[in-house]
């Protein structure tokens, strides 16, 4: 039990990392991201919108006491780092190593969560 928690810790942290820096660039450096987003065939008005979501999940995910809030945090996470992956795939970019990282610790801190 006590390996689970700390394999839930680790993998929820170093999820919180990916996804903080990813907002942190989506916040601080928009034209990069603007850019990116429209070789990937996204509208750039979503950056902003996204970015707050990313933070309002992790939140989330560390503070809610609530398992269905937690529930859904996990499910914008799979969605958003689904389309990221299927996204860089698609136009063979060599991008999608964060989302296949942050696919693989959402998958162990959600697992980990669940047992717990």
């Amino acid at each position: 039990m006590k390996n689970l928690k700390t394999i839930n810790l680790i993998s929820t942290g170093l999820l919180t990392a990916l996804m903080l820096m990813s907002a942190g660039m989506y916040l601080f450096n928009n034209a990069m991201v603007a850019e990116e987003f429209t070789n990937l065939g996204f509208p750039t008005y979503i950056i902003y919108p996204l970015a707050t979501a990313k933070i309002l999940g992790l939140l989330a995910l560390w503070f809610s006491k609530s398992s269905t809030l937690k529930e859904w945090a996990y499910a914008g996470f799979f969605f958003n780092v689904i389309l990221a992956l299927s996204a860089h795939l698609a136009i063979s970019d060599g991008g999608f190593g964060g989302a296949a990282v942050a696919l693989v610790l959402l998958f162990v801190s959600y697992f980990t969560w669940k047992k717990l």
